[in-house]
């Protein structure tokens, strides 16, 4: 339950979208990042990529950096 998941894109050193597991949704951060956040979040099976990422990036990975979680 701790562990966020956050995955963001960038465009010419400026981040203007990102999903995070908290929210679990996208998030806009440009003109550009607010309009495809909106698609995005629409697309449930979007959501569910990220989820599933979530899941196997971060939580089967966080015994082996941290053994005492």
């Amino acid at each position: 339950k701790d562990i966020q998941y956050v995955y963001s894109m960038y465009y010419d050193k400026l981040e203007y979208a990102r999903f995070d597991s908290n929210l679990g949704k996208y998030v806009g951060y440009t003109e550009y990042g607010v309009k495809n956040a909106e698609r995005w979040n629409k697309d449930t099976s979007q959501i569910a990529v990220r989820r599933a990422q979530r899941e196997a990036y971060c939580m089967n990975h966080v015994t082996a950096f941290y053994p005492n979680a």
